[in-house]
């Protein structure tokens, strides 16, 4: 950002330094990244992550994420670090969480359409 501060110009910049994920349940993790997908991580789906969460109960739950950022100004003589952080809440997304269950089977669904779990 670059603008004015008594007639003298000024630059700020913004560099994230943390991500909070809020999980709808109580539950809060902090992470250095923001997350990626299982293919961006090269993961096959359902492994878990470094942001991945385990509800203990079915039902609907807001979740979010806040991103903490550093700030630097430079008034026209280099970058200077400010202390603390300012934190941009994310939006809330709610979710609902279903619970499945699985069974073994002698056939797939091809070979047997009506078998349980088909």
């Amino acid at each position: 950002m670059h603008g004015t501060l008594f007639g003298w110009p000024l630059s700020v910049r913004f560099t994230p330094a943390g991500h909070d994920f809020h999980y709808g349940d109580g539950a809060m993790r902090t992470s250095s990244t923001s997350g990626a997908t299982w293919a961006d991580l090269g993961q096959a789906q359902f492994t878990p992550t470094d942001t991945s969460h385990v509800y203990r109960e079915r039902g609907t739950y807001t979740v979010r994420m806040d991103t903490r950022y550093s700030a630097e100004l430079n008034l026209g003589y280099g970058w200077v670090p400010l202390q603390g952080e300012v934190t941009s809440r994310g939006a809330g997304q709610e979710i609902r969480i279903f619970e499945a269950r699985t069974a073994l089977v002698a056939h797939t669904c091809e070979q047997t359409p009506t078998a349980p779990g088909c």
